[in-house]
């Protein structure tokens, strides 16, 4: 186990080990029979599941479905199978963005236990919120600092329009 962890992370060169993936996941996608931009998009989504599913701890962004279009009709257009391959290839090498925590999530994240902790402690001496005395803190902690990441990420994306369409 620790042998395929150390070539996961160090072991091979990124570029060699994008290349033996991205040829995996080519084979993988030929074998779809793909006959329109709904079936090319699927068959991206799957690649990407695949992915994340299989990468411990990494995760990958999915390109947008305007992307996926533009790929689509230059592979629509190629005339055999290595052109095609080619295609796959560079859109899968320039589209293979580590996801990124931003600066919000991470503080947020860092924060929120110590500020519930310490809210928990306040709301105790209240007459009329002791029965949060009967909440344990190892599920009142996690709990507040859930509903706070989710609430900073909710926010973030309603002001600044980045909802997934």
């Amino acid at each position: 186990m620790g042998m395929a962890m150390s070539f996961m992370g160090k072991g091979l060169l990124n570029g060699q080990m994008l290349s033996l993936v991205i040829g995996t996941l080519h084979r993988q996608f030929v074998e779809k029979d793909i006959k329109n931009l709904e079936e090319f998009h699927v068959a991206i989504l799957d690649i990407f599941s695949t992915v994340n599913a299989a990468l411990p701890g990494k995760h990958y962004d999915v390109p947008s479905v305007k992307e996926v279009q533009e790929c689509f009709e230059g592979w629509k257009a190629a005339s055999n199978d290595s052109q095609k391959k080619e295609i796959f290839m560079k859109f899968m090498k320039k589209k293979v963005n580590l996801s990124k925590l931003d600066d919000s999530t991470l503080i947020t994240g860092v924060i929120t236990p110590p500020a519930a902790m310490v809210a928990k402690k306040a709301c105790e001496k209240l007459p009329q919120l002791r029965p949060v005395k009967l909440i344990p803190d190892v599920v009142f902690v996690p709990s507040a600092t859930i509903a706070a990441i989710l609430t900073a990420n909710l926010s973030r994306k309603i002001f600044l329009g980045n909802v997934a369409s």
